[in-house]
């Protein structure tokens, strides 16, 4: 979080020197390309904010594969806060220990040790970033969009996300922590 304020405090300042040397430039010689380098920073600041830590994870079975990375978009904090009535999207990095034609996303929301299924727009891993037939010792993207109803209630959970491949055996099996907000 301190690495997300100081970029923060950094883009502020480098937009607050570079609108001052803007307005002295134009004194001197009229408007020039200053709105160009003005836009570049806004740019830069703006990617700084976007990229946030990997999402912490803790894997939970994962028999058939390795998992390297869980990236959340948006997520600027930890647990991930979602926001009732918007999509976020789901990236997860993995190394895959078997040969399999097919892959299927299985989604829980874990509440007091009670799974509850969470339903997500596409099941299918192969058509989730994922090429197949899934090969040995590949690494894979796999990316998904996890869409938080309005009815949800507000809650602390954790998110327990599976995919499956022929044998039902997990590629990967990760819980990582979220909060829904309204």
């Amino acid at each position: 979080m301190r690495l997300f304020d100081s970029e923060i405090k950094r883009c502020q300042a480098a937009l607050v020197s570079t609108r001052l040397e803007e307005a002295t430039q134009r004194k001197r010689k009229g408007k020039s390309n200053m709105d160009v380098r003005t836009g570049f920073v806004v740019l830069f600041c703006l990617i700084g904010l976007t990229c946030a830590d990997p999402v912490k994870f803790k894997d939970c079975g994962s028999s058939s594969g390795k998992v390297s990375m869980v990236d959340i978009t948006p997520c600027a904090s930890q647990p991930c806060e979602l926001h009732k009535g918007q999509s976020y999207s789901v990236n997860v990095t993995f190394n895959s220990g078997v040969v399999s034609q097919t892959s299927t996303a299985v989604v829980h929301g874990v509440i007091a040790g009670v799974p509850i299924p969470f339903p997500i727009p596409i099941e299918d891993g192969c058509k989730s970033g994922i090429q197949c037939p899934i090969q040995m010792k590949q690494q894979y993207h796999y990316l998904n969009s996890l869409p938080v109803k309005s009815e949800y209630p507000s809650i602390k959970l954790v998110v327990k996300w599976e995919l499956k491949d022929d044998n039902k055996n997990d590629l990967f099996c990760i819980n990582f922590p979220v909060q829904i907000v309204s």
